[in-house]
């Protein structure tokens, strides 16, 4: 494995109930640890996601109310989950986007404290899109030669993203071999939340990145129009996005 490691680094995929951020639950996580000596720990967990799975997320993924029907609730694994994530970088398909922010909701409604945002997260796909752009399918068959069987199970989808990291970084010699570097070569954008709805601009200034201020400097916009941040607060935000906005807020008032 060309892949230098300083920490842990998690390979994980999440199968839900839909793909709204905020409302959706996680109804199947999978995940490989990979330690910097090499070892792997590997797992596998389905939830209850307390609600009903629509039809259209079973014809993907294949996992019915039936099927998890006895399985722990999120909040019921939520500290030893958080316990394995603790300390660790972060790769997934298309995770930046999707999987890293509902994860974060999902802690936030367990009331389980930890800081994804230490991570260096690594979004395979945003690598694979930047040299080849497809999907996870395709991108094993290309990487490895091989066929995805189980594509929409969180365990085959875990252990291909898993395969197809190692595989480009064999496959191209100039990608960084370090997760720091990787994860900045990963990002799409510089988000200052996980939901990418503000990100960095050049001097590290958080800009709004949607709807009608997209472009402008948050500060900017939050001392000009108060009742905007009254918006974000009552919207259908994640959590980790609407603190995002609280910090700039409380920064504009010295506190």
């Amino acid at each position: 494995m060309r892949l230098k490691l300083k920490r842990p680094l998690i390979f994980f995929d999440l199968e839900t109930t839909g793909t709204n951020i905020t409302k959706d639950r996680i109804v199947e996580i999978s995940l490989v640890k990979v330690n910097p000596d090499g070892t792997r720990l590997e797992k596998t967990r389905r939830i209850n996601p307390e609600m009903p799975i629509p039809a259209e997320a079973t014809a993907i993924h294949h996992i019915t109310d039936d099927d998890v029907r006895n399985e722990p609730t999120f909040k019921q694994v939520a500290k030893s989950l958080a316990s394995l994530f603790q300390g660790c970088d972060i790769a997934g398909f298309n995770s930046n986007r999707f999987d890293i922010p509902l994860l974060d909701e999902e802690f936030q409604r367990a009331d389980v404290d930890i800081d994804l945002g230490r991570a260096n997260f690594i979004d395979v796909q945003t690598i694979y899109h930047k040299r080849e752009p497809r999907t996870l399918v395709a991108a094993y068959k290309y990487y490895c030669g091989k066929n995805l069987e189980e594509a929409h199970s969180a365990a085959a989808d875990t252990l291909a993203t898993m395969e197809v990291l190692f595989a480009q970084m064999d496959l191209y010699d100039d990608l960084p071999d370090d997760v720091e570097s990787l994860s900045e070569y990963a990002s799409q954008n510089r988000n200052v939340d996980f939901a990418g709805r503000l990100v960095y601009d050049e001097q590290r200034r958080p800009v709004i990145n949607f709807g009608k201020y997209k472009g402008r400097l948050a500060a900017e916009v939050l001392a000009a129009d108060p009742g905007y941040y009254s918006w974000i607060l009552q919207g259908d935000f994640p959590k980790n996005t609407k603190d995002a906005f609280t910090r700039i807020k409380l920064s504009l008032s010295g506190k």
